[in-house]
């Protein structure tokens, strides 16, 4: 009874706060804006960084994150339509969109790793230490299978902005497959059908003890990837949890938050598999 009471006190506290400060300036109670919704790529998630720094961000500020992991471009889209508070991907050209037509705010660069591209120990289109470039203009000549996301995520439009470099058309030719399924499952599905991918090298550490594939590219300037956070722009979207949305985003460019990233990987792999770049 005295919870019910406490509660019909706050509804009330806010709407007479609210009548105060006129519909245009709508609070958020406090115990409406404890849920932050994540938007982000499948990659901070198989890889178990999120994992680590989640329960790290709950503990100090008190909201709850809900993580949805999708391909960057489905990230984005949730991020246009309002449906999440903020968003962490990597497909910086996409982004660029979303910032300059205000969608999204307080746009913070946060770390690095690379794209590779793997593939079975026996190489049947003899990739091994070739550029990026001359690797998939390599696989398309021998016809050797490739397994593409085809998500519309930050690392499928990696791999499309490889092969139109190439000049490369792969869509429709025989070898070349699409998962329509995050990184994960995708490098698993291309160590089964013995074939090649491009992926992340954090999930495919991360990954590794399950697949039969190899690094066989890697190192080259176009493999670069690249993460930002952003808010959700709260004046385009009301709805929004933009304090708390503003409190991840500023938790992932702590020193402290940047020093978890750096370490992440390292004990359990013998190497970082993202690197800060918000504090330099």
């Amino acid at each position: 009874m005295k919870k019910s009471f406490i509660r019909i006190q706050s509804i009330i506290f806010c709407i007479a706060l609210f009548l105060m400060l006129g519909a245009t300036q709508s609070p958020v109670c406090a115990e409406e804006s404890k849920d932050v919704i994540l938007s982000t790529t499948t990659s901070t998630v198989d890889s178990g960084l999120l994992d680590d720094l989640i329960p790290v961000f709950e503990k100090k500020t008190g909201y709850r994150v809900k993580t949805i992991s999708v391909g960057t471009g489905q990230a984005l889209a949730m991020g246009e339509k309002g449906e999440a508070d903020v968003l962490l991907v990597h497909a910086p050209a996409a982004e660029k969109k979303l910032v300059d037509a205000s969608v999204v705010i307080n746009y913070q660069l946060v770390m690095h790793n690379d794209f590779i591209i793997v593939g079975p120990a026996s190489d049947p289109a003899k990739i091994k230490g070739k550029t990026a470039l001359d690797a998939f203009k390599a696989i398309d000549a021998a016809s050797a299978v490739f397994i593409s996301r085809g998500d519309d995520s930050g690392t499928h439009k990696k791999e499309q902005s490889l092969w139109k470099d190439a000049n490369v058309t792969p869509t429709g030719k025989p070898w070349y497959h699409e998962s329509g399924q995050g990184m994960g499952a995708t490098v698993l599905m291309a160590s089964e059908k013995v074939g090649y991918t491009l992926t992340d090298r954090a999930t495919y550490l991360a990954q590794k003890a399950n697949l039969k594939l190899d690094i066989l590219s890697e190192g080259d300037k176009p493999l670069l990837n690249i993460y930002h956070v952003m808010q959700v722009n709260p004046e385009k979207f009301s709805k929004v949890n933009a304090a708390g949305a503003k409190a991840f985003v500023e938790f992932m460019i702590a020193p402290d938050t940047q020093k978890m990233i750096g370490e992440f990987g390292k004990a359990k792999y013998g190497a970082s598999l993202f690197f800060p770049d918000a504090v330099k």
